[in-house]
């Protein structure tokens, strides 16, 4: 059975709905791809949905939405993005914290290197997953 990875972050509006999507394009044979946060806002930040649609051509507005912790199956992996100091917690077997900056508000040249960077740490965690170095 494939690990479920959970991206979290307190408004699940931006980086954590970019790394669900590009989690699910790049390791969907190895995890299950959610994200969620302990606060949720309306909608996915536009300029993430923007973006991911410009990158990956996955339009993450059509398959993905605002989630709370709460909402999630019993996860193993949890990436948190970088909240700083109100971090929510999930109990899990592994996890472990991106520390990547929120872009919004910011330029797309911000949102792109965004992406980039979390498109980098999810092809890392995949090979960690086939390679056995994350202990499930």
């Amino acid at each position: 059975m494939k690990p479920k990875v959970a991206f979290i972050c307190v408004h699940n509006s931006c980086r954590s709905q970019m790394a669900e999507a590009i989690g699910r394009l790049y390791g969907s044979e190895v995890f299950d791809s959610y994200s969620a946060g302990t606060e949720i806002k309306s909608e996915i930040n536009k300029d993430a949905v923007r973006v991911i649609k410009k990158l990956y051509n996955i339009d993450i507005s059509e398959i993905q939405h605002v989630k709370l912790i709460d909402d999630l199956p019993e996860i193993d992996i949890v990436i948190k993005m970088g909240c700083n100091v109100a971090c929510p917690f999930l109990p899990s077997k592994y996890e472990e914290d991106w520390g990547l900056e929120d872009p919004t508000g910011k330029s797309d040249k911000e949102f792109i290197k965004t992406a980039k960077m979390i498109e980098e740490k999810v092809k890392n965690l995949i090979k960690r997953i086939e390679n056995k170095e994350i202990e499930l």
